[in-house]
């Protein structure tokens, strides 16, 4: 599938005091694109929690190779690696801008819990749009 790419500045507040980004933001980086790319597809989480369904991450997973620096354009690429039953894998590449260089890679899962943080299925809607997203990427493979 082709990812899902939101774009991103790096600011000082990101940074260590040596102008390299502090490695836990890049799970920042990751909820960015995250939240942007569910957004692309009408799936704001805030629609989503409105129905009483929530997406806490249960599994996240970063490999990082080259180190983002304070004001670094960055590209976000988001996409959807797994489907389950009751949890989305989300991939994520980090990308500088100019010259397109990949700095890091991962991902996250999320887990459909209702309020009483009871696992709950998919909604069949995001079901739906993701299903939708991963058949247009098969076919455009054929």
């Amino acid at each position: 599938m082709k990812p899902y790419v939101t774009e991103y500045r790096v600011i000082y507040a990101d940074c260590d005091p040596f102008d390299v980004m502090y490695y836990a933001n890049y799970l920042t980086l990751f909820e960015r694109g995250r939240t942007e790319f569910f957004r692309s597809l009408g799936l704001a989480y805030r629609d989503i929690s409105d129905r009483g369904i929530y997406t806490p991450v249960s599994e996240a997973h970063c490999k990082y190779f080259k180190s983002v620096r304070y004001d670094d354009l960055l590209l976000i690429e988001t996409s959807i690696g797994l489907l389950k039953k009751a949890s989305i894998r989300v991939d994520h590449d980090i990308y500088k801008k100019e010259p397109r260089t990949l700095l890091a890679r991962g991902y996250t899962v999320l887990a459909f819990v209702n309020r009483d943080v009871k696992i709950q299925p998919v909604p069949p809607d995001v079901v739906e749009k993701i299903r939708h997203l991963l058949d247009e990427d098969a076919a455009q493979r054929q």
